[in-house]
């Protein structure tokens, strides 16, 4: 994609949304951490119904730790992989208040040293806890990067470091929102929605998907 295009690409993300946010709830950094965490393979919607009771008795690293394994799947026990999550989760309070402090460190070595924390988890965290400029690539930036060649890779890795160098000012403290956004509810994985994307223009990808009365009106077509 273009300079020009990209540009053009966020400027109407952001008329759009200007203040896009993550839709993970959360009351700290330790409970975005967490929340984080717990929404690999996950909807943020799912996350939100399982945290909401828990964030409420647990919202440091010590009160996750005291709660212990069992309670910690209890609430958890809607969340795909609960077991291994909740593990990871009350291993990584114990890591914060044995290495940091109790206080979520600022910097993405130490983020994915924590246990059940890598490259993208830790990237949410230093954007929305932090306000740093990183670019979290999850399966909906990925499609979204590829398909409008924005700054398209075979990896999450390689779509983050063209995203890196593609994305201009004064767009990159939120590009990840947008984008993720964008994916989630407009450029979807099996019917995206072209007609009402304010990107189409700009996007390669083809055919464009027609809106839902066009294509009830091909169906009624006589063969």
């Amino acid at each position: 994609m273009k300079k020009a295009d990209v540009v053009q690409f966020f400027a109407r993300l952001a008329e759009d949304n200007p203040h896009p946010e993550t839709e993970l709830e959360y009351v700290n950094a330790f409970t975005l951490l967490v929340a984080v965490v717990l929404s690999a393979q996950m909807t943020d919607a799912g996350v939100n119904k399982a945290t909401r009771r828990l964030f409420a008795e647990a919202d440091t690293p010590e009160k996750m730790a005291a709660l212990g394994e069992d309670a910690l799947k209890d609430h958890l026990k809607t969340i795909n992989f609960y077991n291994t999550k909740a593990r990871n989760v009350l291993a990584l309070s114990r890591a914060l208040i044995e290495r940091h402090g109790s206080e979520i460190p600022a910097d993405r070595e130490l983020l994915e040293a924590l246990p059940g924390v890598g490259r993208k988890t830790a990237n949410v965290v230093l954007n929305s806890a932090f306000g740093r400029e990183t670019f979290a690539v999850d399966t909906h930036i990925f499609r979204v990067c590829n398909r409008t060649r924005l700054a398209p890779g075979k990896t999450p890795l390689a779509v983050e470091l063209k995203l890196e160098k593609a994305v201009p000012q004064p767009f990159r403290l939120h590009a990840h929102h947008w984008l993720i956004l964008h994916g989630r509810y407009t450029c979807k994985a099996r019917t995206p929605e072209c007609w009402r994307c304010v990107v189409a223009d700009l996007c390669p990808f083809k055919p464009k998907t027609p809106p839902p009365e066009a294509r009830k009106a091909r169906k009624r077509e006589p063969a």
